[in-house]
């Protein structure tokens, strides 16, 4: 095993713990960063450029007939992959948290329908479900069976927010493990039925799981209730007959208390797992060899790499699947310097599968990540996984994303502080206005460059807010209201129109050379 650092030389900042990769046909996109672009890629996919040991960020390009993907963060991703050779790849996206901070419960099928020359374009499709459908979550797994000719997707474990109804001030914003369900999703009729099983007593989140033709195995995972790391070893079954199917869960020997774990496959029936954490705040630094069976696994320990003493040192990592039996590691960039990158990365080789050798069985592993704005470090709340390729790249034509584009979320993020009264706080909040829900409601004030400031710190009643949304007039906080009235210039006052006196017609009659009329007209002019 080998371990070798490469360089971020653009956009750096958009990898942050959180993102995937997708892999199609050997070249490999990024998804899925944090904040939202303004024009250059709002979807937030991009290619991925690595060679020479140098990554760079490339935007990529949705055909006019596709859905809007917007940028998830921690989603379960899978590839659908075809039966036969002439199918392509496609890749199966679902939950994840918005830029907002949602949790989505969205599931898309996203696919290449355009490749001339240089110029990738992707179709992207949102599924409509109907039966038992999954609640939002995140830190779960998506996996794809195969059983008598037919395919099935499974999703399973995450984490959600916890319902409405039990929601407090102080535990609003709290999530909790979901319930230890098992959904098998059928793209072709659109219909999702959930199963419980006696084996499954916890909703494990940020587990691995692995699924070679009609079985998936789930290792590993935390549990948010007990914060314990049990060692689980499930073994699913899913058999699809033409009437309904069979799910069956079996409990396996030779677990490990590991959760965050990543995988790549290096071989048809071979698997290696590195990192994750068996505790917390503290890193699991070995690695395992995992060999699949028709209906066996085993688990057992190899040779770790010499890891570095950054890497030793760190308090967390985040990685996930190259594919070709590598793996991308990333930790933290050193805040105390002045000048420092936000991460560093590693390509961890463990040898193994070449190039054009097809996989047999597809991989799911959630990785462990760091969110500054919504959890703390070494929480496994903040997971991903993702599945790639590390590959060179000729596309030197496609325009650079602008790091510039990128909005600062510091900036025009909703939990700010938007004036000296504000008392809005992440842990805190609760709804104040109907409208609301996950997020509070802000106006924007267009004092000087503009920002955006809480409407319940503005003291807007929801009828005002609600006109203000509505009408194409200027909003300023309270802070520069005054402000903006001082440099308004006053309304110019029209003067008043006087009707010009009409000339007075002279008769002929009139005789005015008499001095009683002179000296009239004398003293009424004098």
């Amino acid at each position: 095993m080998s371990l070798q650092m490469i360089s971020a030389i653009n956009n750096s900042s958009l990898i942050q713990p959180g993102f995937s990769l997708l892999n199609f046909d050997g070249q490999v996109f990024f998804f899925g960063q944090k904040g939202w672009p303004k024009r250059s890629c709002p979807t937030g996919v991009f290619l991925l450029d690595l060679k020479k040991n140098e990554l760079k960020l490339k935007p990529a390009f949705f055909s006019k007939d596709s859905c809007y993907l917007p940028p998830l963060r921690y989603p379960a991703v899978c590839a659908l992959r075809g039966r036969t050779d002439s199918e392509k790849c496609q890749y199966v996206i679902h939950g994840g948290k918005t830029p907002n901070n949602e949790l989505s419960d969205k599931i898309y099928v996203m696919g290449i329908v355009c490749k001339p020359s240089k110029k990738i374009t992707f179709k992207c499709t949102e599924k409509e479900l109907v039966g038992d459908v999954p609640e939002a979550r995140y830190g779960h797994t998506v996996n794809v069976v195969h059983s008598r000719g037919k395919s099935v997707s499974v999703i399973f474990g995450g984490r959600s927010y916890i319902p409405l109804g039990q929601r407090t001030t102080e535990k609003w914003n709290s999530v909790v493990d979901c319930m230890p369900h098992v959904f098998l999703v059928d793209f072709e009729f659109g219909c999702c039925t959930s199963y419980i099983l006696p084996e499954l007593q916890d909703g494990l989140s940020f587990h691995v799981s692995i699924a070679r033709n009609d079985t998936i195995y789930i290792l590993g995972g935390h549990s948010l209730e007990n914060n314990i790391r049990p060692p689980n070893l499930y073994r699913l079954k899913i058999d699809l007959p033409l009437g309904s199917p069979a799910v069956s869960c079996t409990i396996l020997p030779g677990g490990i208390s590991v959760s965050s774990a990543l995988v790549t496959q290096t071989g048809d029936k071979e698997f290696v797992m590195v990192g994750g954490y068996q505790c917390d705040n503290q890193k699991r630094m070995f690695c395992n060899t995992i060999t699949l069976e028709d209906n066996n696994i085993e688990i057992v320990e190899r040779e770790t790499p010499d890891w570095t003493p950054d890497i030793k040192h760190c308090k967390i990592w985040f990685g996930s699947d190259m594919g070709n039996g590598a793996i991308l590691l990333g930790i933290p960039g050193d805040n105390r310097q002045l000048i420092s990158d936000a991460n560093y990365f590693y390509i961890l080789r463990c040898g193994g599968a070449r190039e054009d050798e097809e996989e047999a069985a597809q991989t799911c592993s959630q990785t462990s990540t760091e969110d500054p704005g919504d959890s703390t470090p070494f929480e496994d709340s903040e997971e991903f996984c993702f599945s790639a390729e590390a590959n060179s790249f000729d596309d030197d034509d496609i325009d650079t994303y602008n790091e510039d584009d990128e909005e600062d979320e510091s900036e025009t993020g909703y939990w700010i502080t938007c004036s000296a009264n504000c008392d809005i706080d992440i842990n805190t909040w609760v709804p104040f206005y109907s409208t609301e829900l996950n997020k509070p409601a802000m106006i924007y004030c267009s004092n000087g460059d503009g920002h955006w400031v809480h409407a319940q710190c503005m003291d807007l009643s929801e009828g005002m807010l609600i006109h203000l949304s509505e009408a194409n007039v200027k909003y300023f906080c309270n802070e520069h209201v005054d402000l903006a009235r001082g440099l308004q210039t006053p309304k110019k006052v029209l003067p008043v129109k006087k009707q010009p006196m009409k000339p007075l017609r002279r008769k002929t009659s009139m005789k005015i050379a008499t001095p009683v009329k002179k000296s009239f007209l004398r003293r009424l002019f004098e």
